[in-house]
């Protein structure tokens, strides 16, 4: 047993909710065999031939737990144009350019960050904003929420969508009705879907990602919306390469078939790579006034967001997950959707603690809701970096509204079952920058919303707690 290592004079946290810290910890391998005292820890690893290593002081704690993310995302935004921040057309055009410029080898030229909110020129970019840069091979630029895109005319000729001229709302038009490149939600999706990226570039990116990841600390990742095509690769890389975090993953829903003829439920798979369920979408998001809401945008009151599945397909596919014992997680933001979820949800009875169903992002909810959340006992995956991102959001739902917004210290209050997340590319994978948010709430950032929600602060040990544990718990890990 000479893998044993005991860890002495450290200030080491067990737990965060209560408070719990002790002197040392005794290690074998990939496992703690002990915490508590420097003496019996030194006595332990000596009898049993061990090392021993003097933290003089220093901290060691739980590792964190991302229980919402996009692991193929973030590796793809390693690898490609970082356009978060830009606050013009001319400096979004500009960091394409010089990209551009340097990778003329790529096939696809890809980026990720942009926010219209910020530009000075308070537009969305469009098709021929990019052309003249990039006329010559497909061109894909991802909203920072992921939810809209804007594509050159290369790309649109490319995937035929010039020639088709698709008639549905989510493709943009200009004022003489012609297709501007942007495109929102499923059409957006399906762009994406069908980007043709080379084998060795997604092994990069997705290696990328896992080296990321545990760089920061953050060793759980609950893997949303992967597809079977990544679902392949990472089952390749785990035979080729040892792990150095691990996975929980949420299919797409079309991998339902497959999971119901192998039998595979919950929790299928190692130590390293489990098999959880399903994610889905119900509507999409605030920043590209997609979300669904009850009432209209407070800034563009024509718009209440979209469902973009009817309530009787959303209950469907519910029931039809919850009874091959899997979990599902369902991205709803707005409190119109998050209404639909539940009403779907309340038919499931116990199955929903027992499977512990979830809410991705739950981010406008009523009071109302918050106490069916905790009647239901449904778990909610929660994103607080989207408080600073977010920070046009009062102007968004309004006054009454913001008041709702981001509500996570009223979840933990009624004993709603939260995980703290990033969703990541959407928002950095850097866990502190999520629990500053989480406690600030912006109030340091000129944030408008802490004025409205100071009430949502977390504390740091709570925080943390949620972090990890909270997490776990989502992800069915806790123990």
């Amino acid at each position: 047993m000479n893998n044993v290592t005991a860890y002495i004079n450290g200030k080491i946290y067990s737990l965060f909710k209560p408070l719990k810290t002790y002197d040392a910890l005794l290690t074998c391998n990939d496992r703690i065999l002990y915490v508590g005292d420097s003496d019996k820890a030194v006595s332990i690893a000596k009898s049993l031939d061990g090392s021993i290593v003097d933290l003089n002081g220093r901290v060691v704690m739980p590792g964190f737990v991302d229980c919402h993310m996009h692991l193929d995302g973030v590796g793809l935004a390693l690898n490609s144009i970082d356009l978060r921040g830009c606050r013009s057309i001319s400096e979004f055009r500009d960091r394409i350019r010089r990209f551009y410029e340097a990778h003329k080898d790529l096939k696809w030229i890809i980026g990720r960050g942009w926010d219209q909110d910020l530009f000075e020129e308070k537009r969305y970019p469009t098709r021929w904003d990019i052309d003249d840069i990039i006329p010559d091979k497909p061109a894909v630029f991802i909203r920072v929420c992921g939810h809209a895109i804007v594509v050159n005319t290369k790309t649109l000729e490319l995937l035929n969508i010039l020639e088709k001229q698709p008639k549905s709302e989510y493709y943009h038009r200009d004022n003489e009705g012609r297709l501007t490149g942007l495109l929102f939600e499923d059409a957006a999706f399906e762009v994406r879907s069908k980007m043709e990226l080379d084998r060795e570039f997604i092994v990069k990116c997705i290696l990328d990602a896992y080296s990321h990841a545990a760089s920061l600390g953050v060793t759980t990742l609950g893997f949303v919306s992967c597809s079977l095509d990544i679902f392949r690769m990472i089952q390749y890389l785990r035979l080729k390469y040892d792990p150095i975090v691990r996975l929980r993953v949420y299919l797409l829903p079309n991998a339902l078939d497959i999971l119901s003829k192998l039998g595979v439920t919950l929790g299928f798979g190692d130590e390293y790579i489990k098999i959880m369920g399903i994610k889905t979408f119900i509507d999409g998001s605030l920043g590209a006034r997609t979300a669904y809401l009850t009432k209209p945008y407070n800034d563009e009151p024509d718009k209440i967001g979209t469902l973009v599945v009817s309530e009787d397909e959303l209950s469907k596919l519910v029931e039809r997950v919850n009874s091959l014992n899997l979990q599902i997680a369902v991205h709803a933001i707005g409190d119109a959707a998050i209404d639909v979820l539940l009403k779907a949800y309340s038919k499931l009875g116990d199955s929903v603690r027992r499977f512990r169903h979830r809410i991705e992002h739950a981010s406008v909810v009523r009071p109302d809701q918050l106490d069916l959340m905790q009647r239901l006992d449904v778990c909610a995956s929660v994103q607080p970096h989207f408080v600073i991102t977010d920070w046009w959001v009062v102007k968004r739902v309004g006054v009454e509204r913001a008041n709702w917004t981001y509500a996570f210290k009223s979840m933990l209050d009624r004993g709603v079952h939260i995980g703290l997340s990033t969703d990541s590319p959407v928002e950095p994978l850097n866990p502190w920058e999520t629990v500053y948010a989480a406690v600030t709430r912006g109030e340091y950032d000129g944030i408008e919303l802490s004025k409205y929600t100071g009430k949502e602060k977390l504390n740091i040990s709570e925080a943390l707690h949620l972090y990890t544990l909270g997490s776990s718990y989502l992800l069915h890990c806790e123990n």
